[in-house]
């Protein structure tokens, strides 16, 4: 009986946390299918009256005033090229750190650890001013290449490296495999899971970033999807609750079909390396 209780008990909260999470994208889709006056003086209610789709039309179509196919480009070509990057480089670190012998390897790791807790804001102005400087600012490297580097993605899969069985490794060196094959061709692929969760991790925080494109560019053509709402949101959206809901859904969409597309992967790697 007792487990039994508690097992309805962690479902109980899950179910409530879960309504937390899933009320406000809730709100978003109901509202982008009002209309403006509806929004305005509905109060809360989950159900529109009258279903719209003037809102998406509108957005979709909206010309020089809401380019959201090039702000949307704009965010998958930085997150997908910033995650590549991320991945090329912080596999190849891990690995050398957990299986090569790496000079001052142990301080190296050190400092790596010691960058996760100093604050992105400290580093925010030296950046910008780097950038600046060497001309960068409003093109696609200053919202690339700022992600290049993610000390975080190097201790996640230096724990999976590191964990990886030393009999594989001299069995493939037995065979005639070298170091890089060994990387490629039996590492790389029995940490699968949580490259996937690295991937995930890192293309949803670059998509999703809003202060650094924000300041770091100028021109309609290089805003990305989240610097375009916060725009249209204080320009001709200001009193248009549904457009404005509308324009969030649509971009909502990417990060939605990566994670069901990764979902497995991605599950299977945050149990692997015990992230909550």
């Amino acid at each position: 009986m007792r487990n039994k209780g508690f097992k309805i008990f962690i479902v109980t909260i899950a179910i409530v946390v879960s309504i937390f999470f899933i009320a406000p994208l809730f709100w978003m889709l109901a509202t982008s299918f009002k209309t403006d006056q509806e929004a305005f003086t509905s109060g809360i209610k989950w159900i529109p009256e009258v279903f719209t789709l003037e809102n998406y039309t509108y957005s979709l179509s909206g010309g020089s005033d809401t380019p959201v196919f090039t702000w949307m480009s704009n965010s998958l070509f930085v997150g997908i090229a910033g995650t590549l990057i991320v991945l090329i480089v912080d596999t190849l670190a891990a690995y050398g750190l957990a299986r090569l012998d790496v000079p001052f390897k142990k301080l190296l790791f050190a400092m790596f650890i010691g960058s996760l807790t100093i604050p992105w804001v400290i580093t925010f102005l030296p950046l910008y001013m780097g950038f600046n400087q060497l001309g960068l600012l409003d093109t696609y490297a200053v919202l690339i290449l700022p992600y290049s580097a993610n000390a975080f993605g190097v201790f996640l899969l230096y724990q999976s490296f590191k964990a990886f069985p030393k009999e594989l490794e001299e069995a493939a060196h037995l065979d005639g495999a070298n170091k890089w094959q060994v990387f490629t061709k039996i590492a790389l692929p029995s940490a699968r899971p949580i490259i996937w969760t690295l991937a995930i991790f890192t293309f949803m925080s670059i998509y999703n970033d809003f202060l650094w494109p924000l300041l770091t560019t100028s021109s309609p053509e290089m805003r990305t999807i989240t610097t375009g709402i916060a725009i249209m949101q204080q320009g001709s959206f200001v009193s248009s609750p549904g457009r404005l809901m509308a324009l969030t859904a649509i971009a909502t969409i990417p990060v939605i079909l990566i994670f069901i597309l990764g979902q497995r992967s991605f599950i299977k790697g945050v149990t692997q390396t015990g992230i909550k």
